[in-house]
């Protein structure tokens, strides 16, 4: 199996929606902890090394960890009846390599920045472990999902701020307000984009008796829903404002607007799925672009 069925397995498009916020995490700490930080940059070019592999690992074992898991589901959707496991395009042991491979990254990673980062390690892989059994009891599946994507920002600031403060920058709430609004933030943005990417499998989801919002409730109650969603992460986000300036807030109303525009206009555009995907994935980069914008020392490119 070369790289590109691997990339295709693991959905590697898919990352582009929490990297924005692992960097907008690792902006925060910087500029949180600048006074007390080394004057010397170079290691922080290097810990955002480290935060990326660290980041793609966990992406790729939460991906492959749910390929596995749901092959059984996979193979009864005719949506996914053709994903690799299922096929048989990919043995199970080769996806195991792969969720060991991943899992490897992401403790290297964590283990390469600071003590406090790789003891942390546990959580995110919890979750990843427990996300694709919770669709099938509960249609609280998609806050789950949401969570696991919410801890990108708070482990990309924790990778920073354990640098400083050691296990005190939990145990003192250095992450309260600004990183836990952020972070649930991110984790109501998923939950709303993946309420509406539910609705293609309606169907195939009541006759497996798999639990999702759009399965369980009507098609007008996942759209007010999806919309009343989109508005609490703008809150979040404008609550948060780490730069307490006015760009990162225009940022959020602008992407929120846009979002809110597709999800009411749903039976009207072509391709809702694609469209929805690329405004959705679209919202972290903007918000990055606006915290770059403002803060250009803080990843060099000033």
């Amino acid at each position: 199996m070369g790289l590109k069925e691997i990339l295709e397995f693991v959905k590697v498009e898919h990352t582009l929606f929490s990297l924005p916020f692992v960097l907008i995490g690792y902006i925060h700490a910087h500029n949180q902890f600048i006074d007390e930080l080394p004057s010397d940059s170079s290691w922080m070019s290097i810990d955002i090394v480290w935060i990326l592999i660290a980041a793609v690992g966990a992406r790729g074992l939460a991906m492959t960890l749910n390929r596995i898991i749901d092959r059984d589901i996979d193979a009864q959707n005719p949506r996914t009846e053709s994903r690799h496991l299922v096929s048989g395009s990919m043995s199970m042991r080769t996806a195991w390599n792969l969720a060991v491979a991943f899992l490897i990254m992401l403790l290297f990673g964590a283990w390469q920045l600071n003590e406090v980062a790789l003891m942390m390690a546990w959580l995110p892989v919890l979750a990843f472990v427990i996300y694709p059994y919770t669709k099938r009891y509960t249609w609280g599946c998609h806050l789950w999902l949401g969570l696991c994507l919410g801890l990108a920002p708070a482990g990309a600031w924790l990778a920073l701020s354990a640098d400083v403060h050691g296990w005190d920058a939990i145990l003192d709430s250095h992450w309260y307000p600004t990183i836990f609004f952020i972070s649930l933030g991110v984790a109501l943005w998923i939950t709303a984009f993946d309420i509406n990417y539910a609705r293609m499998d309606v169907e195939s989801d009541r006759k497996q008796g798999i639990h999702s919002f759009p399965a369980r409730f009507s098609e007008q109650a996942t759209t007010r829903t999806s919309v009343q969603l989109t508005l609490l992460w703008f809150a979040c986000f404008a609550i948060a404002d780490p730069m307490d300036e006015i760009y990162f807030l225009a940022a959020a109303g602008i992407m929120a607007i846009a979002n809110i525009a597709v999800i009411i206009a749903r039976e009207r555009i072509a391709d809702f799925q694609t469209t929805l995907f690329r405004v959705s994935m679209l919202t972290g980069w903007v918000l990055l672009a606006a915290v770059i914008m403002h803060e250009p020392s803080a990843v060099g490119t000033q």
